[in-house]
């Protein structure tokens, strides 16, 4: 069987090694050519995820027909924003492999406000499509750490499928019919791990902490509901699980973010630093248009993004947060 992973980041690294570790033929594409010959040359992806071998065995490649050519599984480890994109640009190749797929993507569109999944659909038709999300930092993957995930797709067959292709002893992964749930929940925490990181950064402790994990599981959990998600799903690995790891992993990226904030780096000087995509800040854009268009209060979500989008002080956003008007838990 092969497997294409289209996404060379950290976490589309992370997935073709483990691939490769359980016997695949794995094909590993990237957009740009100049970094699939940095990680030929240095056989290991410096750049996304330094410190770990690739196996000489998995074609690197920036032709994506090379890539996706005889594949069983395409996964899409693309950004968010840049996913429609991509697979518009190649949807003749993409549709013409008449494969199922597999979105690894943690975000919301900002524009159209429609999941990863949704997007795919959009541009590709009626593909088989199934989403794999939890508590997952790459790094951790790659040493071989204990990992639970969750993929979830409307097929219940096609979803134990993809679980059977990903597990392995160190990675377990369970299966789940709401889609629409884990793939907000895999997007929402990425905002609740930069107001964690804002905190941190401020110097505040575990009670500031467990504070913004338990109120933003909350906002996450009613959005998502009216959404269409389900509540167990967001007390699961993919909403409660991944926000708690993405919260308090010093290699989280969106942490280490809302980390640099709080110590008093201005948000639009990190990101034109930061060669990985800080999936949370446009997250928190569509989820406070969401928010207005569901009547939702979501006053975490709101404060973060004032913080990035609208010069707002990280102190002044958080006393705003702790005087806001009293009520029942």
């Amino acid at each position: 069987m092969k497997i294409t992973v289209l996404g060379n980041g950290g976490w589309g690294t992370a997935l073709a090694i483990l691939l490769k570790n359980k016997g695949f033929d794995v094909s590993l594409w990237g957009v740009f050519k100049e970094d699939i010959e940095a990680i030929k040359k240095a056989g290991e992806n410096k750049k996304f995820l330094p410190g770990f071998k690739i196996p000489k065995s998995i074609q690197l490649t920036s032709e994506i027909y090379a890539a996706c050519e005889g594949a069983n599984i395409i996964t899409l480890a693309i950004p968010s924003r840049f996913l429609r994109d991509v697979i518009a640009k190649n949807k003749t190749i993409l549709k013409e492999s008449r494969v199922g797929f597999v979105s690894v993507v943690k975000g919301i569109e900002e524009k159209s406000l429609k999941r990863m999944s949704e997007i795919a659909k959009e541009v590709l038709g009626d593909i088989e499509i199934a989403v794999l999300s939890g508590p997952s930092i790459a790094p951790e993957v790659s040493r071989g750490i204990p990992t639970a995930v969750v993929v979830a797709s409307e097929d219940e067959i096609f979803a134990r499928k993809v679980s059977d292709i990903f597990r392995a002893e160190r990675f377990r992964v369970y299966t789940n019919k709401d889609v629409i749930g884990v793939e907000l929940g895999g997007a929402f925490k990425n905002i609740i791990a930069i107001a964690s990181g804002i905190s941190d950064g401020l110097g505040f402790g575990a009670n500031t902490k467990a504070a913004i994990l338990t109120r933003g599981l909350i906002e996450m959990t009613r959005l998502g509901l009216a959404m269409g998600g389900s509540r167990d799903t967001f007390q699961g690995l993919s909403g409660l699980g991944d926000m708690i790891t993405t919260c308090v992993s010093l290699e989280g990226r969106n942490h280490r973010f809302g980390e640099e904030i709080g110590k008093g780096n201005k948000p639009e000087l990190l990101l034109n630093k930061s060669v990985m995509e800080i999936e949370g800040v446009w997250t928190s854009a569509a989820a406070a248009k969401l928010g207005k268009i569901y009547n939702i209060e979501l006053p975490i979500t709101q404060q973060v993004h004032a913080v990035l989008f609208e010069n707002k002080s990280p102190l002044l956003a958080v006393n705003e947060l702790m005087t806001r008007e009293p009520k029942s838990e």
